[in-house]
């Protein structure tokens, strides 16, 4: 199966990010503008944290907070789990079932280069799966 580095090739290296000091309100603006899930939380170009639309929900309303006055730093997860661009996808699955996450920062000796999502994950895999299905019927049929 490919490594993470591989689906990065495919999907590209883009980035969502957010300051730590701005506000849920704007990184919820910011996720809907992107259709994205989750944003790194990055200041003077070291990642801080990482914010996802649960922890937006999660941490702002179900506490009684309004996400216009809460910061991204009061409620983002600042413990990240990530991944290096060499693993295999297989590693990417059982991580994020293991853990229980939908976005996992992807990096390359230290360097930030991209995030993939559970979707991804699952897309690649499918991918996959039609790939190795059409070989195995080209063989079958005698195609070659």
């Amino acid at each position: 199966m490919s490594t993470v580095r591989d689906m990065i090739r495919k999907k590209g290296r883009e980035v969502f990010s957010i300051s730590p000091d701005a506000t849920v309100f704007d990184a919820l603006k910011l996720m809907s503008e992107d259709n994205s899930g989750a944003l790194m939380v990055i200041q003077a170009g070291k990642v801080e944290g990482i914010l996802s639309e649960r922890d937006c929900i999660r941490k702002v309303d179900l506490m009684g907070r309004t996400s216009r006055e809460t910061k991204v730093s009061e409620i983002m997860t600042s413990k990240v789990i990530y991944v290096e661009a060499d693993q295999p996808l297989e590693e990417c699955m059982a991580l994020m079932i293991d853990k229980g996450i939908r976005h996992l920062p992807v990096f390359d000796k230290g360097e930030l280069i991209g995030i993939i999502s559970v979707r991804d994950v699952l897309k690649e895999v499918v991918d996959v799966q039609k790939f190795l299905i059409s070989q195995l019927e080209h063989y079958i049929t005698g195609g070659g």
